[in-house]
């Protein structure tokens, strides 16, 4: 059973899954390291731990190298990096911003919209 409690991951939700698990290791991992900290009970299958993981070093977003007959991986950013970068490419092919951040705005939580405003409000040349 995935998080969301349906046997079945939302879009992208297995990226972010596998990018906190390799954030948190004190090492690289192994895809089998991987699967089995995400699901030590077997449900997830090797083959697609090793698909999401080449997916992600195609992206840039984990670092790979070989490890006898096997690829460690290492996070090179956070989970919320990989999100954002999602949220982008969403965006990017958008021609109507305004409508999408208006809905989205609008279907955000009272703290959630707080802190994008703070976030908004923050002067770029201190970040």
């Amino acid at each position: 059973m995935t998080p969301t409690g349906s046997g079945r991951r939302r879009p992208g939700q297995l990226e972010t899954e596998i990018m906190t698990v390799l954030d948190s290791a004190l090492r690289p991992l192994t895809p089998g390291e991987v699967r089995d900290a995400l699901d030590s009970g077997g449900g997830l299958s090797y083959s697609t731990v090793v698909t999401t993981l080449t997916r992600l070093f195609e992206k840039g977003a984990v670092a790979r190298h070989r490890a006898g007959r096997a690829f460690r991986y290492g996070a090179l950013s956070a989970p919320a990096g990989l999100v954002a970068d999602r949220m982008s490419r969403l965006m990017a092919v958008e021609p109507d911003r305004a409508t999408v951040l208006r809905r989205f705005v609008s279907n955000l939580s009272a703290d959630d919209e707080r802190l994008l405003r703070e976030l908004l409000d923050e002067d770029p040349s201190e970040g």
